[in-house]
């Protein structure tokens, strides 16, 4: 079991993007941040408190989350002075990154020397099934995405939040990093072998009662050629009902890949129900989730406007103004 409160390390992440993990911490579970810690050539925030390993330990914290997500998820170098110190501290470390912490003999080494321990929460626990396609008890629900990290996850989150909040029956079901060290449990589903996938999301995601939703994490995105396998697992093992479109309006090109520009709304809309129309015939797409973050206060409303326009979706930015018009569409499915 993780321990919190944590103190969240950013380290050396570049820009706002990398610091994904940490941001999602901080917005969907605030009290299990005590603060973040950066190194001096930082380019990212996540408005917390900047403390010292010492003055996190003293305001309680008890595990270091890495709260980045690089490129390859990959531990630099560059962290593993502040790594080994924080373990000399007594902290716990959490990482949701591909390189795992237990493949470092360094920091396996400064682990077993303090009795701390090293959580990898990218490493599967459970003997996945291979998927059967078979229809199961329930409705579920996804956000698909022009491209990756682009609110597919907040969109489920704040989705999630509103059913909760009007008593309905709703799950968010984690399928990464992040959404896992949110809600301490999940599928990390791009650490998952290929052929299995598809049946994690099955299993993921099982029979309930037939007013109950699951808000299955998006990942990834079919038009991102690093990342769309995944994207594909989610869509077949899910066998959603209801899709959402999530979109980032403001990059120039695919996140990573400068030679492709992101698919417009409409492209997404068609080529998503096509590919989910082969495991559940009767999935709909019900809405739009825009990631205004980068739109000025008093515009990116009037931007949104426009996108349910030209889509004839209800468009919102669920984190801006809350959920509430994408769970009243799920409602009449």
């Amino acid at each position: 079991m993780i321990q919190t409160p944590y103190l969240l390390f950013l380290g050396d992440a570049p820009d706002q993007l990398s610091a994904k993990v940490a941001q999602g911490i901080k917005d969907w579970r605030p009290e299990n941040a005590v603060g973040q810690l950066r190194m001096a050539n930082c380019g990212a925030s996540v408005g917390l408190a900047d403390l010292t390993l010492a003055e996190a330990k003293a305001a309680g914290a008890k595990t270091l989350v890495i709260g980045v997500a690089n490129r390859g998820g990959v531990i630099s170098p560059a962290w593993k002075d502040v790594l080994i110190a924080a373990l000399a501290m007594g902290f716990d470390i959490a990482s949701g990154l591909h390189n795992l912490l237990r493949d470092e003999n360094d920091l396996v080494a400064a682990a077993g020397v303090n009795g701390r321990s090293l959580f990898d929460v990218r490493i599967p626990t459970v003997a996945y099934p291979i998927a059967n396609g078979k229809k199961r008890m329930g409705k579920r629900c996804l956000a698909v995405g022009t491209d990756c990290s682009v609110g597919k996850m907040y969109t489920g989150l704040a989705m999630d939040a509103e059913m909760q909040r009007r008593g309905m029956k709703s799950t968010f079901r984690p399928t990464g990093q992040t959404g896992i060290l949110i809600t301490g449990g999940g599928v990390p589903l791009d650490a998952v072998i290929a052929d299995f996938m598809a049946g994690a999301v099955e299993y993921l995601t099982p029979d309930n009662d037939a007013d109950h939703w699951d808000h299955i994490e998006g990942q990834g995105s079919l038009f991102h050629v690093s990342y769309s396998g995944v994207t594909m697992a989610l869509i077949h093992g899910g066998q959603p009902d209801a899709l959402v479109l999530a979109h980032e309006p403001t990059r120039a090109h695919m996140r990573g890949l400068p030679d492709y520009k992101q698919p417009s709304l409409a492209e997404l809309r068609d080529l998503s129900l096509k590919v989910a129309r082969i495991a559940n015939p009767e999935c709909k797409v019900i809405g739009v989730s825009v990631n205004t973050q980068n739109i000025a206060a008093d515009k990116y409303e009037t931007y949104l406007a426009e996108i349910e326009a030209e889509m004839g979706l209800p468009t919102v930015d669920p984190f801006r103004q809350g959920a509430g018009r994408l769970v009243d569409a799920l409602a009449e499915i």
